[in-house]
């Protein structure tokens, strides 16, 4: 092991995060901007930062042979193969709570938007129309299904309050809410929500959780959001469901494939695509760094962590 622990900086952070990380106990290498040299900085590496760009893979990790720490500057680590770090007995750490706010805003957006029907208003005025009619509806009065109730769903439900929507989610994980969202069963949120609105993390288990089937159980005129992860949703059958009608519109900030490549969902008149923007505020990336910098000091002073990512097959 080198003597001077050196931590490598994979994709962009903060600049002030990484200033404050350059005055801490360790030698910084910046490999953020040249991509392909990462694996030739990896030979003395106690600690590494990334963020959605770099893959932690075995193959990367075997380059690695001092490795000890892994920090995700955002929320989700499906980019870190937690097997592999477990297995060399790497701690895995993320942030948490850095795109919390953002992210919920722009689900908020997002549900005004489906419902008021203002993409078409939008595109419409722009092309010199002027369409005046009775057009979309309030989001008061409502129901919004969350499925999956964690940080980011229950920020999200706080700030459906003044609009005086309702709020109902499922959960397997979260038996009670604790708060005014009623936890209800899967097929009966999609029986009830007019909005499902996606917020659970990507595992095997889930992947295609919005399937056909599910399409076929929501409420007709539903519209579907998705800020999640991609793999939730099968894009084949959400892009049936809104061609048939069931389902009156979606918006997606995530895909299955990232750049997206279905071209007719993407192009459908009652989907609002986002390229993945949830947590690009210039705030939520303040925090990422900020908050991934002060866990790698931490971990380099050795003083406990707080948000150590668990192993696979660890507490939740």
């Amino acid at each position: 092991m080198p003597a001077e622990r050196v931590v490598v900086i994979a994709d962009p952070i903060d600049r002030e995060a990484l200033d404050r990380l350059k005055s801490g106990p360790c030698r910084v290498v910046d490999a953020s901007a040249d991509p392909a040299s990462l694996p030739g900085h990896l030979a003395d590496a106690w600690g590494l930062i990334v963020r959605s760009r770099t893959k932690v893979t075995a193959d990367l990790l075997a380059k690695a042979p001092h490795l000890e720490f892994v920090a995700r500057a955002g929320v989700g680590v499906d980019n870190v193969d937690l097997a592999a770090t477990a297995k060399r007995g790497i701690r895995v750490v993320n942030a948490p709570a850095a795109a919390t706010q953002s992210v919920a805003e722009l689900t908020i957006a997002f549900y005004l938007l489906l419902v008021r029907g203002l993409s078409s208003s939008i595109a419409s005025t722009r092309a010199g129309k002027w369409e005046r009619g009775t057009h979309g509806r309030e989001l008061a009065g409502k129901t919004v299904g969350f499925v999956g109730y964690g940080r980011i769903a229950r920020e999200v439900a706080r700030r459906l309050e003044p609009f005086h929507a309702r709020a109902i989610a499922y959960d397997p994980f979260v038996p009670k809410s604790g708060d005014a969202t009623e936890m209800v069963p899967l097929d009966d949120l999609l029986a009830r929500a007019d909005i499902v609105s996606l917020h659970a993390a990507a595992t095997p288990e889930n992947r295609h959780l919005m399937d056909a089937r599910a399409f076929e159980r929501m409420k007709p005129g539903a519209f579907l959001v998705n800020v999640a992860r991609g793999a939730l949703v099968d894009e084949a059958a959400l892009l049936s469901a809104l061609s048939s009608g069931r389902l009156a519109g979606a918006a997606l900030d995530v895909y299955e494939v990232e750049p997206p490549m279905n071209r007719e969902l993407l192009a459908h008149p009652n989907v609002i695509p986002t390229p993945h923007l949830g947590a690009s505020t210039h705030e939520a990336q303040q925090r990422a760094g900020t908050d991934t910098v002060d866990e790698v000091l931490r971990a380099l002073r050795g003083e406990p962590l707080t948000a150590l990512v668990p192993a696979p097959g660890g507490a939740r």
